[in-house]
């Protein structure tokens, strides 16, 4: 019987693919129905031990001061250069060698964000910044647009370079993120009236064409048994965000006091991303709309719960719910799946869960 670390070796000197050795794994999983659905259905792999903090931990104690005399000695961008260039190098060893999980994470997110960052700050020198836009999500207000367009496409080339070297799932995400940047700030550029008005349609597109491209992982993989469902993972984090505060944010037009008519509204868009999430059985929808879930059961209470007590009912609340949600999640999702075109259901991850 070949052990974990020696198909983890096998997958980093290139002798299997990591499709291959979770197909091997998979032999060794139990095949009855009631355990072919995993305890954890979206079981990703963060931290494979605690070498992978300890790992963690050494990397931010080197790239800050790193970052901190690249700086003093030669300015913002070759700040960002060198933290770019020293998360390239870094991860030739924990993530081409070693495999480690949260190494790699933490790697890309400083090697493609430091990218950014390094390609704003050339592309910006002696640029004219323009008026203040109205971005919730990144403060870019400051620099050219040309600029923050140009930044965005260098860091999504760096993230495609980035996977084809490395292939760490994150990385897909990292490169969407880039490109709903430049999309976004194409519209302020080409249409800034446009942006003003409706930032939230475009964040909705931008949020939808992810949860598209998730799901077009989601489908090609439904077992989730190999590297495709852990990008799925991290597309639908990314997507989730963009859609849910679209939705609900651009509805309330900010935190405003809320009626009834509008919470139960807000309850009820709430409701029907949480039915897509059971559906598709990712919960990343659901932990986005948290919030504003909260809110609008919040205006529900409010005349009937004392100022002292509103806001512990309301988190005690949306605490039940969750626990009842993932107490009743798999017999939800089967009653959910019988009611969809058997062909689709078929198609969905983790189809054994819906019932013959």
């Amino acid at each position: 019987m070949v052990s974990e670390s020696s198909l983890d070796l096998a997958v980093a000197r290139g002798i299997v693919t990591p499709e291959q050795a979770a197909a091997l794994r998979a032999l060794e999983a139990p095949t009855d129905d009631r355990a072919s659905a995993p305890a954890d259905p979206e079981a990703l792999r963060f931290v494979g031990g605690f070498g992978d903090i300890f790992v963690a931990l050494g990397i931010g104690l080197f790239l800050a001061p790193a970052a901190y005399f690249a700086n003093l000695y030669g300015g913002a961008f070759v700040r960002w250069t060198t933290l770019a260039a020293l998360a390239w190098l870094l991860a030739e060893f924990f993530t081409r060698s070693r495999r480690m999980a949260l190494p790699s994470i933490l790697l890309l997110v400083v090697f493609v964000s430091s990218g950014f960052a390094a390609a704003l700050t050339f592309f910006s020198s002696g640029a004219t910044a323009n008026a203040a836009m109205p971005w919730w999500f990144l403060n870019l207000a400051g620099f050219d647009r040309v600029a923050v367009i140009e930044a965005a496409l260098v860091a999504a080339l760096l993230a495609l370079l980035h996977y084809l070297r490395f292939r760490v799932p994150i990385t897909v995400a990292a490169g969407a993120a880039a490109l709903c940047i430049a999309t976004i700030t194409t519209a302020a550029l080409l249409a800034p009236d446009l942006l003003a008005h409706a930032l939230y349609g475009v964040t909705l597109a931008c949020g939808l064409i992810v949860f598209a491209l998730a799901m077009r992982f989601d489908l090609s993989d439904p077992e989730r048994a190999t590297r495709r469902t852990d990008i799925a993972f991290w597309l639908h984090l990314l997507a989730a965000p963009l859609i849910v505060h679209s939705l609900l944010k651009g509805y309330l037009n900010g935190f405003g006091a809320l009626d009834v008519a509008h919470a139960c509204w807000v309850l009820a868009v709430f409701l029907a991303l949480g039915v897509v999430a059971v559906v598709i059985d990712r919960r990343a929808l659901l932990v986005s709309g948290l919030v504003y879930a909260g809110y609008a059961f919040s205006a529900l209470v409010r005349s009937t719960a004392s100022a002292d007590a509103l806001v512990p009912t309301t988190i005690m609340t949306l605490g039940a719910f969750i626990l009842l949600l993932s107490a009743g999640w798999r017999p939800l999702r089967r009653a959910f799946l019988l009611c969809l075109p058997a062909s689709l259901a078929r198609r969905l991850p983790h189809p054994l869960v819906a019932a013959k």
